[in-house]
């Protein structure tokens, strides 16, 4: 009796090392890296210019809040309405005393706006239009503004009693008088006024840029106008604001405090920050479209690579790859395309955001979010472009991808 030897049937499980992965995720790549490049410009477009809008958008905001923070947000305007019939309303003389007794404000100070002009010299016709204004002011503005000189120094106590002037920083330029100097002046309302200060320019304040401030008991003695206020400024407690805006109106114009309109500079700085954010929205979705159409390209790229390596795909098949491995092959190499583009397009967006930032003198502020965010967003472009074509290839025939013509 005899008996048939049996043979062992040996099965040799097919396996892919990470480094053999690397180097054929690769091979494509390394083979057409002009191909490559240019796949990858237009991811690395729709990553740099999603990082250049957070970048800009992140940098701006740091620096409105940091001049938020340098000009407070306590500080408060008050200014005459409207009446019932439409008319343009007035506040009390005594209105600017009346608001520095209320419990929490620091200091109040108020502007008259004068119905004269400012010119250089008494040869300028004054009907002269230069969008300059006079304003009569007390001594405490400067301090209530929180603002700085440039050059000299603002109206006190004595020099609010002399024919003297301090011009705002858009004024002094246009009156060729940006350096004080003594016996310089300047001709209002038919009068030599010296020139004793500049001041800085007031990111809160551009109207007041453009004016000229002169003693209210000046434009009352000297000018005989009233001096009626067209505008009081006042400081208060940070933790306040909200209770002293709402008496204000009662308490500059008790008889009439709807005629009142109480405002705080800082809102329109507020305002503009959301203004940005919306438009960084806008410019995000401009973006993503710009990185969706480079994944696009990655798909239609690894299509056409699928097509060219069929001889390739068909031989490791035949020496034992299994469908897994070529699918993993090609959304390996569309990954890298994409990485390559992201890397990139986050230098891109960084060069422009400093160099944007520098020239407005912003602080650089590029949050690590973002950056982490386009490589991310890269790499999802990258695999989900890939996996059309990486099924495409795991699918084709050993047998008719060998095959010539096939």
């Amino acid at each position: 009796m005899t008996t048939s030897a049996r043979i062992p049937t040996i099965r040799f499980r097919s396996r892919l090392r990470p480094e053999d992965l690397l180097r054929t995720g690769t091979s494509g790549i390394r083979s057409r890296p002009g191909r490559a490049a240019f796949t990858a410009v237009g991811i690395a477009i729709g990553i740099a210019s999603m990082v250049a809008v957070l970048g800009i958008s992140a940098s701006s905001r740091a620096d409105l809040l940091t001049e938020l923070d340098r000009l407070g947000t306590n500080l408060l305007q008050v200014q005459p309405g409207q009446d019932l019939f439409g008319e343009s309303a007035t506040l009390p003389a005594n209105a600017p005393g009346m608001i520095r007794r209320i419990g929490p404000v620091d200091g109040a100070a108020s502007v008259a706006k004068l119905q004269t002009s400012v010119q250089r010299n008494d040869r300028v016709p004054a009907s002269a239009k230069n969008g300059l204004t006079v304003h009569a002011t007390e001594p405490g503005l400067i301090d209530t503004l929180e603002a700085t000189m440039g050059n000299g120094r603002f109206l006190d106590e004595a020099s609010s009693q002399l024919p003297t002037v301090v011009l705002g920083s858009v004024a002094a330029e246009r009156l060729g008088t940006v350096d004080v100097e003594p016996g310089v002046r300047v001709w209002i309302a038919n009068r030599w006024f010296s020139v004793i200060g500049v001041m800085e320019p007031m990111a809160l304040h551009p109207d007041l840029d453009r004016s000229a401030f002169i003693g209210l008991s000046t434009a009352r003695s000297q000018l005989g106008v009233e001096g009626l206020p067209s505008t009081i400024y006042l400081r208060t407690a940070p933790t306040q604001v909200n209770n002293v805006r709402a008496v204000l109106a009662r308490t500059a114009n008790p008889a009439d405090p709807n005629e009142v309109q109480v405002a705080r500079p800082s809102d329109a700085l507020e305002a503009r920050a959301q203004v940005d954010q919306n438009l960084q929205r806008l410019l995000l979705g401009l973006g993503g479209v710009a990185l969706l159409v480079g994944g696009l390209g990655i798909a239609n790229v690894m299509i056409i690579s699928v097509l060219e390596r069929r001889t390739e795909i068909g031989v490791r098949r035949a020496l034992g790859a299994t469908k897994g491995h070529i699918a993993v092959q090609f959304v390996v190499e569309s990954t890298l395309l994409a990485l390559l583009g992201g890397l990139a397009g986050v230098a891109i967006g960084y060069a422009v955001t400093g160099g944007y930032a520098r020239r407005q003198g912003w602080i650089i502020d590029l949050p690590v979010e973002a950056l982490v965010l386009g490589v991310a967003a890269a790499l999802a472009v990258g695999a989900l472009a890939g996996l059309y074509p990486a099924a495409r290839a795991a699918r084709l025939d050993p047998a008719e991808a060998v095959r010539p013509g096939g």
